[in-house]
């Protein structure tokens, strides 16, 4: 009943489209960068509208840190007492977003280790809700416009590259440039962590 190849997993998208749509929207709230670039690649074939994800992966993404600003704003990190290697990223974060606000706002998205984290430690920086709000308004709209478009950029140079050639490159192609976003994101990552 599942998918086993590209073509068939593209069939089952365009038939589920609405459920794919509200699942995005979830997982942007997670901030999952992987998902949102395939999301843009499954755009290009037609089986997603670009212009419908946007919005859609935008207001997850805010969503997702107004949530989590309320968290760290609300409770701090004494419910992370218990895992205190997260507590100590979240603390090390909001030191970070007490220097560095704007810019912490416009890059957390992208780098794999503070995603998640970043906007409880937003909440327990001196940040102030208006400004948390339309900075991250900005920065989430912005990341999906350039995670989605590259996925469907992706799509477009793929799809040409690939004319002639089977559906199996496309799939190798398509996990070689997941791999390389994946391992770009660690990069940033590594360099955000030696900068704290």
């Amino acid at each position: 009943m599942f998918p086993t190849d590209l073509a068939a997993f593209l069939d089952f998208v365009r038939q589920h489209g609405d459920a794919a749509y509200g699942l995005m929207f979830a997982y942007a709230g997670l901030h999952t960068l992987i998902l949102a670039l395939f999301a843009g690649y499954v755009a290009h074939s037609g089986a997603l509208s670009l212009e419908t994800l946007i919005p859609v992966v935008w207001l997850g993404s805010f969503a997702g840190d107004v949530l989590r600003f309320w968290i760290g704003r609300r409770f701090g990190t004494r419910w992370l007492r218990s895992f205190p290697r997260i507590q100590r990223a979240v603390e090390r974060v909001a030191r970070l977003a007490d220097r560095h606000g704007v810019w912490m706002i416009m890059v957390h998205r992208f780098p794999y280790a503070i995603r998640g984290v970043a906007a409880v430690a937003y909440g327990m920086s001196r940040m102030k809700w208006p400004t948390f709000l339309l900075l991250n308004f900005v920065a989430a709209g912005l990341w999906s416009c350039a995670v989605l478009s590259a996925g469907f950029a992706f799509g477009r140079v793929s799809e040409r590259v690939l004319a002639d050639a089977s559906s199996g490159l496309g799939l190798v192609l398509l996990v070689g440039f997941l791999g390389l976003a994946w391992f770009l994101s660690r990069r940033l990552d590594r360099a955000m962590t030696n900068s704290g």
